[in-house]
């Protein structure tokens, strides 16, 4: 991988007399290490009884970025002997590919909010897409937690100790480790229920319910009004309607004090 030290191989030489030398090319050049983007480590043994030597040289390179995606490594022994041909190795050709940068780290809980009743399961999973999958571990309350790295944390018959804020922390050999958003987890105590979705809390909640109120109070006032209009317009037609009657009863009274024969009324006015 591009940017990290990769042990490319071992050479080894056994059974040489003198001891001889042990080399590495690349891509047909001899390898010179540097201690930085390449090093080597030897380790010469002889063995007491024969005298014979064994010879290690392990190659430890650091891949540029941008460079060959498959360079060739080989290894070769040099005899102590003048006139003495080297010995190659048969050619190694690894492949070098550069990470995906570390994208932001998701932090999925079930059941959705983390509460849950006494007794009830939580399962904790951090998800990331980057290739070979990070190193995942947890922590609690900012303390990390003395378990194996693991993507996925288990919390079965969970009790008042596991209440708590949890998240993960994704390392990666190429990027420095990155911290999920945190999750608290807690325990739903009889009676009450945990945060459903779409549900309103907190400060929503109260001015929801003030709202409400607002608008009640509103149409409470609005039908009073509507009653004291209706029972005055109930009223101005009633004296309306007085004075009318008033009249209609004069002139029926007046109708009855009337004679019913004009001819009748004649001749009593004229008799003695």
């Amino acid at each position: 991988m591009a940017g990290v030290p990769n042990k490319v191989g071992t050479c080894v030489s056994e059974g040489g007399y003198p001891a001889g030398t042990l080399s590495w090319h690349l891509d047909g050049k001899t390898l010179i290490p540097d201690g930085k983007g390449v090093s080597v480590k030897e380790e010469t043994r002889r063995h007491p009884e024969t005298g014979l030597f064994t010879l290690h040289s392990e190659l430890m390179v650091t891949p540029a970025w941008g460079g060959a995606p498959q360079p060739t490594f080989s290894c070769s022994f040099s005899p102590s002997f003048p006139r003495r041909r080297a010995l190659h190795t048969a050619p190694i050709r690894p492949s070098v590919w550069e990470p995906v940068p570390l994208e932001e780290v998701q932090l999925v809980v079930e059941p959705a909010g983390g509460a849950v009743p006494p007794g009830g399961t939580v399962t904790l999973t951090c998800e990331t897409s980057v290739q070979p999958p990070p190193q995942i571990h947890w922590t609690k309350d900012g303390t990390p937690l003395p378990l194996s790295p693991s993507p996925v944390l288990l919390l079965p018959e969970v009790g008042p100790e596991d209440q708590g804020t949890y998240s993960c922390v994704a390392t990666h050999p190429s990027h420095g480790p990155q911290k999920s958003r945190a999750i608290s987890i807690s325990i739903i105590e009889a009676g009450e229920e945990g945060p459903a979705a779409g549900s309103v809390e907190g400060p929503g909640l109260g001015t929801l319910a003030l709202a409400l109120g607002i608008l009640g109070g509103l149409g409470t006032a609005a039908l009073l009004v509507g009653v004291i209009m209706w029972h005055r317009r109930q009223r101005r037609g009633q004296e309306r309607k007085a004075p009318e009657n008033q009249e209609e009863d004069e002139e029926e009274r007046a109708e009855l004090n009337q004679p019913e024969d004009p001819e009748a009324a004649e001749s009593s006015a004229g008799a003695p």
